[in-house]
This record gives C-alpha cells, structure tokens and sequence, in this order.
C-alpha cells in the first residue's frame, strides 16, 4: 500500500476489519468472511507469483482466475494503458461512433482466429460474451422467420458465467441453484457422449446427448449448442479426440449454431491459440475474455463469422438494441492489443505446448508416489489430477472427509495457490499457471504437490 493509492498508510488488521464491513466477496461463503474476514490480503504481483500484506510470496498455480497469461506486473501493460488514458480515456460505440484502438484490435483478432470469425462485439467479461451470444443467435433466428429457435443446449460440468443466461445455460448445479429463476429454453447433456452423437442410438445415454435433446426437442426449436473446447471450472474435463468435430457435425446436419466458450481456453492456455485449434474446428460463434488482456483490464467479446454478420445485416436495418457501455472500451482495447503482442513476441503459445510435457511428467511422478493420486491431464497449462480413496476400483473418498480441500490449504501453507473442483463429490486439483511458467518452476509446484500430498495422505 503507498500514498499514491491511500490519504494514509492503513495496517493489516485495519484493513481486515474494513473488508469484513464493507466488501461482499464473490464465491465466497458470507459466514466465513464474517466471521474470519478475508483468507489473503495481496499487494503485489510479479511473474508467476503473488505477495500478500505480510510480504510473503506465493506460486499463482491458477493465475489467478486463468486469467493471468502473461505473468504478473508487466511495466509494458501499464504504459501502454497510461499512452491510452492520456490520448483518448472514452469514446462510446453506440450509434455507430468508433475510434482507431477498437478497430485495431478487431483486425488483429480477426488475423488469428480460425476461419472466417473475423467480427467482433466486444464486451467486459466471459458472462456478458455468453449472455450476448445467445441473444445474438435468437435473434438471428427470429429474422429468419424461425421464431422457433430459442433452445440453447449445452453440457453438464460447463461453466458460462453468472449472469442470468449465462447461469442457465452452465452445467454446474451449485451455480444454477443459486438464483431463485432460471432463463427458459436451456438444456444440458451428458458430456463427451461420442457415440450417441454420431448416431448410435443403441447407446444406453443416447437420450440425454447432445444429439438424442436435439432430436427429442425437435431441431426446428434448436438455435445454438455451447460448449467449451475444454471444460474448465467443471474440473478439466478433456474431450476425446473427434468430439468437437462430431457436434460441429450434428450442428451442420441440423442448420443449428455452434457456439464456443473460450473464455478460459483462449489466447495460448491450451497450448494453442484457441482451444478448437487441437480439432480444426471453426465455430459459428466465439466467446472470449480472461486471456485477451490476460486480466490487467476487464474486457470479453463474442467473435462471429462475416457469414452470420452479412446474414443480419442483409436480414434487418433496424437497430441492434443490444450493447454495454463499455463495449469497445479504448482502454481495454489497447491493453488487450499489447498483451496479443507479447504473447505472439515471446512465443507464449509454444511455451505452454512444451511446459505441457513438464506438466504432465510431475503429475506422472506424483502417481507414483502417492496412492491416492490418479487420472492426471493437461491441455497446455490447463491441467488437473484427481484424489481417491482407491483409485485401482474408482473408489472415491467420502465427502465428508474434504480431501481436496485438505490438499488445497497444505499447498496455500506451503505458498502455492491452486483450486479444488469438488461438485457432485469430485476431488480434482486444477493446475493452470501463466503461461510464462519454466520447468524449473513447475518443478518446485511439483515438488510442493507431493509435499502436501504427504500431509494429507497422514490426516485421512
């Protein structure tokens, strides 16, 4: 803390107190901040790591919400979101105003995105990119005289954010529970169904694919199918080889629109440049944020193809009345245009394909030496393993007994941040550092994994 940012120095317990009073946190329990106020106070980042207030510095095993790309504390970001700020702080969008930061960043978008995803509508988050795809796709559907088509299917253990569309359209019950209303017309199926979507309709699970929803719900309902080229806050889940290729099939078969949540595997996480890269699939629409400015400022979009953008355009001349005020945001446009900079510059995208190999060879060492360690993945820096209680017979442990919890708090005591996935009883850890990460240092993750896991495996 230093007097540019605060009238006066504020110490540690002050500050507790005064965000236990006036902060409500996100994804947070409210009893427990109230009653032990905030787990962390963080001052500073650098690279791959965090300081908090006490000036001790921990591994950002997550970055953070994987989000962080390009490290921490980048001079470089800030400069040039100050050169922004200076020239042009604001400029709307609406009403078909623009400026040259915005126009830039669509151009260069539109350079490395698969396909013809060359237009963009930018928003300032995952949620807000989602929630305007859906709308965008019915409406694109009502013009076509397809009143019809309002169903969005996607998949269970997706996560697409926590506005209201968003929270229906995710897969992850703790989230949709939460609001006392859902927004109509989603639907979500079994994951990873590979058979049934390509039509083997003696599979006992055909009825709850995306295929078997699809032709029970009647397509001529369908407008869209979301998924996420891999799933994220769901726990990591890896689809198999020819998945995504199979819905862009289905989506093909019955004229619906594919939708792709790359919110989280976007800008180099999976060790490409987007995550339907690995399957060469081109979308018909895409949802980023997280990894466009690698979280030094807020900003999302929904990138779509010139196809669907002439398609509206040649359907309508009235006005879109959909936009946020920040849409197009000077600032976040010229920060996300530096961060795509760097991460093309310092080969960012490789790195995270060759520190996958160093990934996965410590989770491999890590099933060697504990019991309790199994079913290790990674796409990219976007990896996980699994606790169980045996994992030979898929034995898994009792809830009650939390051992993902455990190990996520011995690895916060020995100064590495990660996070645990536990819905539906699951014991997954989830790995995904910046992309800026060295083996050395995933070495010394490694190292503190199995550390921990030692720890755990003397209390359980």
């Amino acid at each position: 803390m230093t007097k540019s940012f605060l009238k006066e120095e504020i110490g540690i317990n002050q500050l507790k107190e005064l965000d236990k009073k006036h902060y409500l946190h996100p994804t947070t329990s409210i009893k427990q901040h109230q009653q032990n106020g905030p787990s962390f106070i963080f001052k500073e980042g650098k690279g791959i790591y965090l300081t908090d207030v006490h000036g001790d510095r921990y591994i950002d095993g997550l970055s953070s919400l994987w989000n962080v790309n390009i490290g921490h504390g980048r001079e470089d970001m800030a400069e040039v979101a100050k050169q922004q700020m200076a020239r042009l702080s604001f400029s709307s969008s609406f009403q078909n105003f623009s400026h040259e930061t915005v126009i830039r960043l669509s151009e260069k978008v539109a350079s490395i995105t698969p396909g013809d995803l060359n237009v963009s509508f930018f928003t300032s988050g995952g949620s807000e990119s989602n929630d305007t795809a859906f709308k965008l796709v019915r409406h694109y559907w009502k013009l076509k005289g397809e009143e019809k088509r309002t169903k969005i299917v996607g998949l269970e253990r997706a996560y697409h954010g926590i506005t209201m569309g968003a929270t229906s359209a995710t897969g992850i019950m703790p989230f949709q529970n939460f609001a006392t209303a859902k927004a109509p017309d989603f639907l979500h199926a079994k994951p990873f169904k590979m058979n049934c979507e390509l039509g083997d309709k003696s599979d006992p699970d055909y009825e709850s694919s995306i295929r078997g929803i699809v032709e029970k719900e009647g397509p001529e309902t369908v407008a869209a199918i979301i998924v996420e080229p891999v799933q994220g806050a769901g726990g990591i889940n890896i689809p198999p080889d020819g998945y995504l290729q199979a819905i862009r099939t289905l989506c093909d078969e019955y004229g619906i629109l594919m939708i792709t949540d790359e919110v989280i595997c976007g800008f180099g996480r999976t060790g490409k440049m987007f995550g339907v890269d690995h399957w060469d699939v081109i979308p018909d629409l895409m949802t980023v944020a997280k990894g466009i400015t690698s979280a030094y400022i807020q900003l999302g979009a929904v990138i779509i193809t010139e196809r669907l953008r002439d398609e509206l355009a040649e359907l309508s001349d009235d006005v879109l009345f959909h936009g946020f005020t920040y849409s197009g945001h000077p600032v976040a446009c010229a920060v996300a245009i530096k961060n795509i900079e760097i991460i093309e510059n310092e080969k960012l995208v490789e790195n995270a394909n060759r520190m996958e190999t160093e990934l996965l060879n410590g989770l491999q060492y890590l099933e060697e030496q504990h019991s309790i360690v199994t079913k290790k993945r990674s796409a990219g820096l976007l990896g996980a393993f699994e606790l169980y209680a045996d994992p030979e017979n898929e034995k898994p442990f009792d809830p009650s007994i939390q051992a993902a919890q455990k190990l996520v708090q011995e690895c916060l005591n020995r100064k590495l941040i990660i996070r645990p996935v536990v819905f539906g009883g699951s014991n997954i850890i989830a790995i995904a550092p910046p992309l800026i990460i060295q083996k050395e240092e995933i070495d010394q993750m490694i190292n503190i994994f199995s550390d921990a896991i030692t720890a755990v495996e003397k209390v359980i």
